[in-house]
């Protein structure tokens, strides 16, 4: 089994530094160690001496397959959107709300049911040079396909709130969903809940992010000073969870606080505090593998090694989070719809496998409709909204658009590169 998952190593990565394994015939597997750790791959345990196939073993058990959306997906894998760029990845990340299980009865009443909590879209370019996670709101109202119930029934095609899908019947829904909304094909998928949340954060001792105003919201459990502060994981999950108490109680206010927090989470697996020690590593991927549960493509060690091999050389600046082009529902204020044509450019783009650009400044009108003014309010005539989050105005089309580059656009978000508090 070593020999069959050190093939797969990547090989080339110049050493770091000494290995673990120290006995006279640990060479081999000191220099594997270290490759692994660079890539920061669930395999690394089989350089670690001893621990080597037990540790392996036991990492690759934890992870549960979801083999029922697997062959709900199958049903209507003639309907799915195809492919169009090869090597390039698409892989859905689910938060579920459930409140069963050890540890997450504590975050509120369990009505047997559960929903999509935190809904991102992570598109791996095919050069793998860059990242893109879109979040997807849960409150966005959109078509959600008659779905397959857990107890066999089915559900009625629905326009509905986004986060539905899953109650209505789990990832397959959700997927479908995804897919009927963007016309992205979803390769992967992965379902973490609150505990494995939390476990994940503190196996790398904390997670350093910048507050900028106080954080006291009981409903999230968490209450916390101003300032840049390192979370543990109960605290971690307070701040992406919290919402009423913070900014104008929007649920976008909330998912600008996830793509923050898992920029800052990138950044410190990503550091060789973690990845070049592996009292810490291990812990890690035990965290890491106990909270998943994944298409069977991706449940076990070496499908999540082929995942992330060639993502070790993306740089942090490139690891982009926004969220769909959205404002308040014309006929709901307290559900979502899509800013069109943004939401169909962004779509295209990653389908495509085109660039896509963030930038944190948000625009004004963007900002009016998310607050739920009026459509096109303070917009002179002469102005056209360009569906990638600027104006333009009085600028001539060229007489020939072939011989003009198309730039990327650019979208509300940030990077993983790192916020401070200046």
């Amino acid at each position: 089994m070593s020999e069959d998952v050190g093939s797969h190593s990547g090989g080339g990565d110049a050493p770091y530094g000494p290995g673990v394994g120290a006995s006279a015939s640990g060479v081999g597997r000191r220099r594997r160690w270290v490759r692994y750790c660079a890539v920061g791959v669930a395999v690394v345990v089989l350089g670690a001496g001893g621990l080597g196939w037990a540790a392996y073993q036991k990492l690759n058990g934890n992870i549960t397959t979801d083999t029922d959306a697997a062959a709900e997906l199958a049903r209507y894998d003639k309907e799915r959107p195809t492919p169009l760029v090869h090597d390039a990845q698409n892989i859905l990340l689910l938060g579920s709300d459930t409140r069963a299980g050890q540890g997450n009865r504590k975050y509120g009443r369990d009505p047997g049911t559960e929903r999509s909590d935190t809904t991102i879209l992570l598109h791996l370019a095919a050069d793998r040079r860059s990242a893109t996670a879109v979040s997807i709101p849960r409150d966005l109202m959109v078509d959600i396909p008659s779905c397959r119930k857990p107890d066999g029934s089915r559900t009625q095609a629905q326009f509905a709130q986004f986060n539905w899908a899953f109650e209505f019947g789990g990832t397959a829904c959700t997927i479908r969903t995804v897919e009927k909304l963007t016309d992205i094909r979803v390769d992967h998928h992965m379902v973490v809940d609150f505990a494995g949340f939390k476990d994940m954060v503190d196996a790398v001792d904390g997670v350093q992010v910048c507050l900028r105003s106080p954080i006291d919201d009981s409903d999230a459990h968490v209450k916390l000073a101003p300032g840049l502060r390192t979370l543990n994981g109960e605290q971690a999950l307070g701040f992406v969870r919290a919402r009423k108490s913070l900014g104008n109680g929007s649920d976008t206010d909330r998912m600008d606080r996830q793509q923050e927090f898992l920029g800052a989470l990138v950044n410190k697996v990503q550091s060789n505090d973690v990845l070049l020690n592996p009292t810490k590593l291990y812990p890690v991927l035990d965290a890491a593998t106990s909270s998943l549960t994944t298409d069977p493509g991706l449940a076990s060690l070496r499908g999540l090694y082929e995942l992330v091999r060639g993502m070790r050389n993306i740089p942090t600046e490139r690891v982009q989070f926004l969220t769909v082009p959205r404002q308040s529902y014309t006929y709901d204020a307290n559900r979502d719809e899509l800013v069109e044509p943004a939401a169909k450019e962004l779509f295209t783009r990653l389908r495509t496998d085109a660039p896509v650009a963030v930038d944190p400044r948000q625009p004004a009108e963007q900002a009016r409709q998310e607050e739920g003014a009026s459509e096109g309010e303070g917009v002179s005539e002469e102005e056209e909204y360009d569906g990638v989050g600027e104006y333009e105005s009085g600028d001539e089309k060229p007489d020939d658009p072939s011989e003009t580059p198309s730039p990327a656009p650019t979208f509300r978000g940030n990077t993983a590169a790192g916020s401070t508090c200046e």
